[in-house]
């Protein structure tokens, strides 16, 4: 059965290199669940998420102090399209 044929036509976007939306593949998201206080702990999930085949990683932030987990994986080379997922406003 090809299941790209029952896809509701959407706009098509990007997050980092990966296309989401429209006639782009489905693509497989997944979201950490260490403390993003925990840089090496992170680090090492979103590496094995994306060892998995996981396009793009979600990041719950759940304060201001904890937004420099993304700077910090992408200085230590993650190449994954990290999302996040803000807490506070």
């Amino acid at each position: 059965m090809d299941y790209n044929s029952y896809r509701r036509k959407t706009v098509a976007f990007k997050v980092g290199d990966v296309g989401i939306g429209g006639d782009y593949p489905i693509s497989i998201q997944s979201m950490t669940n260490t403390s993003p206080y925990d840089h090496e702990a992170t680090y090492r999930q979103i590496r094995a998420l994306s060892e998995a085949g996981c396009d793009i990683v979600r990041l719950a932030i759940p304060k201001v102090d904890a937004v420099p987990v993304i700077s910090e994986m992408k200085r230590r080379g993650v190449k994954v399209p990290l999302v996040a997922d803000i807490h506070f406003d």
